[in-house]
């Protein structure tokens, strides 16, 4: 329990301690790089950080250096520096801004990022094994990729056969085990099984709160905004998992939400439009984007993307801490499966939303530089409309690239939608 309760410090304390905690991550990567230290390189779907954490390892998200690159204005500079050095336009926009960190010793905008002496990656984007590779490359490091089982058939979705799962887990504890034992050879620690049930002790806080404060946006008004306010909450979740400062975090985060949902207190003094996002934000006009729908009255409430880039952490599985490996990998499996469903299955995702989150329309937002999570969004988005009868915006422009990002033409769109979106309730209203 936080110490500080009052009403007036608790509304907004979870993104003022959320920025305070990334100056303070940012800050301990800094020192790492002055000091030469390597860190580990992971990703957001199955960072791996439990085990990590056990070792003391510093741990770079390069997702999240190069979202805060863009969000910073200042992502042009580092695609068109890798662009100069022969990576294609058409390849991930993360990529290319990680390159160009990497070629300026680390330079960023939010401080100096070590250099990898580890990459743990899992098959839950094949961007990530292309990246991973450049790392080796440029810096002749081990990297570790988790193959994690997916999904095998639609018709199954959600539901587990115990003989396959089990296989699956065996599998996966089996490339666990390999890591521990790569991380023992890199830092010359033997594994403390002890520590590892502690990082995961951390993390069961984290992600239970996670789920929790997800479920609390079926509130009227929403709690919280699931584009801005919920991408702060992304970079808690994933870089401070399986730490005390992680939980701490989560609880007091819901400790707020809570308080804001019994008083009745929303992100917009006038809730009009129940939004979900589907896709990864436009981050060179991160807040004008969301300005957009805010100024029509309109808020995010859910999003996939809260899903996936949070590995899956809002499954909100809860390890067993008394046969931890056993149990990590069956929650890597849980996690980074839910995360690949949200992306290649959403329009199930969305249909489960609909009703609980009292939905008034979706906002597909398909980027070029990302076509793990954008192929196959409009395919999604008819499945979804041919069984429920939902308004939706398609819209698309790039997480990174600003050259292909056009305001105005976005707002022509959005007003254009808002406008068939009221003409639509006025319609229905006078039938009731």
């Amino acid at each position: 329990m936080s110490l500080v309760t009052t009403p007036d410090a608790l509304v907004g304390r979870a993104n003022r301690d959320g920025a305070r905690l990334f100056r303070d991550w940012f800050a301990t990567l800094t020192q790492a790089a002055e000091e030469g230290r390597r860190a580990a390189y992971v990703f957001v779907m199955g960072s791996m950080n439990e085990i990590l954490k056990a070792f003391d390892f510093d741990v770079v998200f390069p997702e999240i250096n190069s979202l805060q690159a863009a969000v910073r204005k200042v992502a042009h500079d580092y695609l068109s520096e890798a662009e100069a050095a022969g990576y294609s336009p058409d390849i991930c926009g993360y990529v290319k801004a990680d390159v160009a960190v990497q070629m300026n010793r680390g330079s960023h905008p939010m401080g100096r990022i070590p250099k990898p002496g580890i990459a743990v990656l899992t098959n839950a984007c094949n961007t990530y094994i292309k990246w991973a590779e450049i790392w080796s490359r440029m810096h002749a490091m081990p990297v570790v990729t988790i193959d994690v089982p997916g999904t095998r058939d639609r018709a199954d979705l959600g539901r587990i056969d115990a003989r396959d799962f089990a296989n699956d887990r065996r599998y996966v504890r089996a490339q666990l085990e390999e890591l521990i034992t790569t991380c023992e050879t890199l830092t010359g620690r033997r594994f403390d099984i002890d520590r590892l049930r502690e990082t995961m002790a951390h993390a069961n806080v984290l992600t239970g709160a996670w789920r929790a404060l997800i479920e609390l946006n079926r509130s009227r008004p929403a709690v919280f905004n699931a584009l801005t306010d919920g991408t702060v909450f992304l970079g808690v979740a994933n870089g401070f998992r399986g730490t005390a400062a992680g939980a701490r975090y989560f609880s007091d985060a819901l400790e707020e939400f809570r308080h804001k949902a019994a008083h009745g207190i929303g992100t917009l003094v006038d809730e009009s439009h129940r939004l979900v996002f589907v896709g990864v934000p436009c981050y060179p006009m991160f807040r004008r984007f969301n300005d957009m729908f805010a100024e029509r009255h309109g808020v995010f409430i859910n999003s996939t993307y809260l899903h996936f880039a949070s590995g899956g952490a809002n499954a909100g599985f809860e390890y067993d801490l008394a046969d931890p490996l056993e149990s990590l990998a069956e929650g890597v499996l849980i996690g980074v499966r839910a995360a690949m469903d949200s992306m290649f299955h959403q329009d199930l995702m969305l249909e489960e939303m609909l009703d609980d989150y009292g939905v008034s329309a979706i906002i597909y937002h398909p980027i070029k530089s990302c076509r793990t999570v954008s192929t196959g969004l409009a395919d999604g988005r008819g499945a979804l409309a041919r069984r429920r009868d939902v308004p939706s915006l398609f819209i698309e422009s790039d997480m990174m690239d600003r050259r292909v990002v056009s305001e105005a033409q976005m707002k022509n769109r959005i007003d254009a939608f808002f406008e068939g979106l009221a003409s639509r309730q006025h319609r229905t209203a006078g039938h009731t």
